[in-house]
């Protein structure tokens, strides 16, 4: 238990924040009164839409069980998740209807009894976590996929792009990734320019050395890379692409120039959505995910671009500290 919830005085109030997303589902508690973190715990994917039912209550049932010890579940007063492929603007959308229906299963089996659970987005829980819990304006997630939201009344009423690595996510580590593999291939065939994306991505995929790039790289080692590549790339499923885009950042850290050529086009892809939202000067931007984080490749060119539409990122780890703030204002109490 909490060091903290040892000394908190037993009749306080707590409530649950969740960040559900396609990889993890944490769980924070925290106390009702401030918004002081107590307590957490993980599990594993909490996909609305991809994880079926059963999974996903047992994921949602592990990280609260580990966030909340059971001497305390009776303190608990309200819960919120925010969830990947559940939004809180349409309640009878099939994300929705499975989040809230593992979500109450999960709290029956832990014995915690709450009003109905706060129900949205991982990305408006991720809004909600800057500063304040703002209500409105402007939401970007750029990590695996890329996704940007109109926030009105803390609810989603305009998304552009997040349409898959099919068929979008622009600008996203998925895009990156496969754009390093494009890269390789085109020089190894020569359409494409020199770069050391080449030999990057053949060494993470496991090519046998006497096919990776050097300084003699016939056309016939050339073939063998390629013949290598392709089948190694197509036997993970498509999203795993994204692995790749650390390769182009380290690339482009090093002055390669068609690692930066690729840099630049996903800033552009990505300032491309947030125009699309019609954005006032000004107007508040919540930005989360790996490539726009302190450390994150697209922070800098992106943040260039933004400034001339007169927008400055405010970037969040997750939605974890928005989860909590909106159980907290379903509660009645401050959001901070």
């Amino acid at each position: 238990m909490n060091s903290d919830l040892n000394q908190d005085s037993g009749g306080a109030g707590l409530v649950v924040g969740l960040d559900a997303g396609g990889t993890r589902t944490r769980a924070v508690l925290a106390a009702a009164a401030d918004g002081r973190s107590l307590g957490e715990g993980a599990a594993g994917p909490g996909n609305a839409l991809t994880v079926p039912v059963p999974q996903l209550t047992e994921h949602l049932t592990e990280a609260v069980a580990a966030a909340v010890p059971e001497s305390a579940r009776g303190r608990v007063v309200a819960v919120a998740g925010g969830f990947a492929g559940a939004t809180a603007a349409s309640p009878d959308e099939p994300g929705h209807v499975n989040a809230r229906a593992a979500l109450a299963d999960a709290l029956r089996r832990l014995g915690i009894v709450t009003p109905s659970p706060v129900i949205c987005s991982d990305i408006e829980a991720a809004f909600a976590s800057a500063p304040g819990a703002p209500a409105d304006g402007l939401a970007l997630v750029a990590g695996t996929g890329a996704v940007a939201m109109r926030i009105t009344d803390r609810r989603a009423t305009t998304t552009v792009d997040g349409d898959g690595w099919l068929l979008g996510d622009d600008g996203s580590g998925f895009w990156i990734g496969r754009a390093a593999v494009r890269a390789a291939l085109r020089m190894a065939d020569g359409r494409g320019p020199e770069t050391v994306l080449a030999d990057a991505v053949g060494r993470a995929l496991g090519l046998p050395g006497d096919v990776l790039p050097y300084d003699d790289w016939t056309r016939a080692r050339r073939e063998a890379y390629r013949m290598h590549l392709l089948p190694a790339v197509m036997a993970e499923p498509p999203i795993r692409l994204a692995r790749f885009a650390p390769l182009v950042a380290e690339a482009a850290r090093d002055k390669d120039a068609v690692a930066e050529a690729i840099l630049d086009e996903a800033a552009d892809r990505l300032a491309e959505t947030v125009r699309a939202l019609n954005p006032q000067e000004s107007e508040r931007i919540v930005a989360t995910g790996g490539l726009l984080g302190p450390e994150g490749p697209l922070t800098t060119p992106l943040t260039s671009r933004l400034h001339t539409l007169g927008l400055t990122l405010d970037w969040v780890a997750d939605g974890c500290r928005g989860a909590v703030a909106l159980a907290r204002l379903s509660y009645g109490g401050r959001s901070r």
